[in-house]
């Protein structure tokens, strides 16, 4: 992967128990970790947020996965769908449903929930926001104050991490396709482009 800022040797003692814990859990070190590692501040705030994001529970997982996934597919941010693809499968959420984020509008397995949600996750990624009050108030009657915050919060997290990642050229690590998983589908207007490379483009 050629990043726009090389990948550091991720080294010392806490280096080593990154890579360890990371190679637990997904089988690898992600690229990310050796970019990053040139800033541990900023290494460590986002590893901690995005723990806290991962104990929130006023919204359904499920939900948020796909509202994380349509940010990503909307931004172009490959490692994102690549990994929230393949944490999917681990937290056993609908896979059919999951693979299918990139071209949701023209796919009939969402619910009218569902398709909410990730009409507003695009909602918010758009430049200008493009959320209104209809789309706003809908989901608010169905996930309820604490919900709708949570969701929108982790919608923003989700902004932070997609966009930082294409700025700096951090692209699919290929987990979902390490794991057997099949190819998700391809954004319609980004397919001639081969929206995950070796995973979406095979759709």
């Amino acid at each position: 992967m050629n990043t726009r800022i090389p990948a550091a040797e991720i080294t010392g003692l806490k280096g080593a128990l990154i890579k360890r814990l990371a190679t637990k859990m997904l089988g690898q070190v992600p690229s990310s970790l050796g970019v990053l590692w040139h800033h541990p501040g900023v290494l460590n705030a986002g590893i901690g947020f995005g723990g806290k994001v991962k104990k929130w529970d006023a919204c359904d997982e499920q939900l948020k996965s796909f509202a994380h996934m349509a940010v990503a597919s909307l931004v172009g941010c490959t490692w994102c769908l690549d990994f929230n693809y393949f944490e999917a499968h681990n937290r056993k959420l609908d896979l059919d449903k999951a693979r299918e984020i990139p071209r949701w509008r023209d796919s009939d397995v969402f619910t009218p929930l569902e398709r909410d949600v990730l009409a507003y996750a695009e909602a918010m990624t758009a430049l200008p926001v493009t959320v209104t009050d209809e789309l706003a108030a809908r989901l608010l009657a169905q996930l309820g104050e604490a919900g709708l915050i949570e969701l929108t919060a982790v919608v923003g997290f989700a902004n932070y991490t997609t966009r930082s990642n294409v700025a700096m050229g951090i692209e699919s690590d290929g987990f979902a396709d390490a794991c057997g998983l099949k190819p998700l589908a391809a954004r319609p207007e980004a397919a001639p482009h081969g929206v995950v490379p070796g995973v979406a483009s095979r759709a």
